[in-house]
């Protein structure tokens, strides 16, 4: 049965089930393990937290009286689907907690962009072990999807928009955090509860595990891969089932969308070219929060699209991808996603800034080019949903203004894309 002691009750050999208190404030990425070093042991009596709990089934046991708490909700083994496991507490409420309240774009930023780097260094840990040979421990990952998807519940656009800035160099691995938090936001707008949401971020999250196995000089390779490279490197879908099967926590809806990803509903997919009757809908959303978020990002052999090109590609590529579920894909992102370069009916440039969820085709925007004189001017914030705004939207502007420096710090702090890299 598991125990809730102080942290001062800890000793080596204890094997720690969960850790009482915020993910972002500790500095564990797992919170399933054995404590068996010292230096682990010093961590956590330094970190500020409290309490946490213990499977004396797994490890060493206290004496000392126990705090006297119900049995939290994620304390159970087994590889039950979100919401199945047993020994859980009645689902978390619908609606948004203190830590869950709607928050403007700007201030969730800041947060964000601590998740984010929270975020690469356990899917950086994650892919190293299992380089290593060490089994996949799938719940090691709840409370980074909790933190991913109380963020998107407090404002959809910060961590999705923030996340899709990547180096060239961390892109394996923030694309999995990418994809959850694209997973989460897909998923709360097509009307999936709290658990439903949480394991469809987890199932993004491990969607490309495959790839820690992949050959690392075929993986980070700047220039287009050979037939026989790319065929090593489709062959991550089934290389991940086969990781999360060998090891513990994958429930069937990860193991379905990491080996499923890549199928489309024209049966042209991989590895297994299912026709759509046979693809489930965590697949397909995969399918396309993968493809999104691929396709927006910079890679080693290439710099990634403008979001609202990219959505409107991605709107072309007919037999691909799941109509309904891409049509709220682009509500839960909007037609010109944050950060996309349009052009205003005031013959001015602006880069989106903001959206405004009622309207998706009056985003807010940050004016800075004119395209009469052709020369920059002093930014400008529109909301063009305001019913006192004359301008709007009449196309996407696909011009380089690559010359013009980082733009994103019209939408987005300095300093939060600093950390991002940018």
């Amino acid at each position: 049965m598991l125990k809730k002691i102080t942290v001062e009750q800890l000793r080596i050999g204890m094997h720690v089930h969960k850790l009482e208190g915020k993910w972002i404030d500790h500095p564990f990425w797992k919170t399933r393990f054995m404590l068996d070093s010292t230096a682990d042991l010093e961590r956590l009596r330094s970190s500020g937290l409290v309490a946490c709990w213990i499977d004396p089934g797994l490890g060493l046991d206290v004496a000392d009286p126990v705090l006297d708490d119900p049995v939290p909700p994620t304390a159970v083994h087994g590889a039950g689907a979100a919401g199945e496991r047993a020994g859980t507490t009645s689902p978390a409420p619908a609606v948004a907690t203190p830590a869950s309240a709607p928050r403007p774009m700007a201030a969730e930023l800041k947060e964000a962009a601590a998740i984010c780097d929270r975020g690469r260094e356990a899917v950086v840990a994650m892919f190293g072990e299992a380089r290593m040979g060490k089994t996949v421990d799938a719940d090691g990952c709840l409370d980074l999807v909790d933190d991913i998807a109380s963020s998107i519940l407090r404002n959809p656009g910060a961590l999705v928009s923030l996340a899709r800035l990547k180096t060239r160099d961390d892109y394996t691995y923030m694309h999995s955090v990418a994809v959850c938090a694209l997973m989460v936001a897909l998923g709360r707008q097509i009307g999936m509860d709290q658990d439903q949401c949480r394991s469809a971020g987890q199932a993004g999250l491990l969607h490309d595990i495959g790839k820690a196995v992949m050959p690392l000089e075929i993986l980070n390779k700047p220039g287009k891969l050979s037939e026989g490279e790319f065929r090593i490197i489709r062959s991550h879908p089934e290389r991940g089932h086969a990781l999360l099967v060998e090891g513990h926590g994958a429930t069937a809806e990860m193991l379905d969308v990491v080996l499923n990803h890549h199928e489309r509903v024209d049966a042209t997919g991989y590895p297994r070219r299912l026709p759509a009757e046979q693809l489930s809908q965590l697949a397909r959303m995969g399918a396309i929060c993968d493809v999104y978020d691929a396709i927006t990002s910079n890679r080693p052999y290439k710099a990634g699209w403008d979001p609202a090109e990219s959505i409107a590609r991605m709107a072309s590529w007919k037999g691909q991808f799941d109509g309904a579920l891409f049509a709220a894909f682009v509500q839960s992102l909007g037609i010109y996603p944050t950060g996309s370069l349009v052009k205003l009916a005031s013959q001015r440039v602006a880069i989106v800034a903001d959206q405004n969820p009622g309207n998706l085709v009056a985003p807010v925007v940050m004016a800075f080019y004119s395209m009469r004189s052709q020369l920059r001017i002093t930014p400008q914030r529109l909301d063009l949903a305001d019913a006192g705004c004359s301008d709007r939207i009449v196309g996407r502007h696909t011009e380089d203004f690559s010359g013009f420096g980082n733009l994103d710090e019209l939408w987005a702090d300095p300093e939060v894309l600093r950390r991002r890299g940018r």
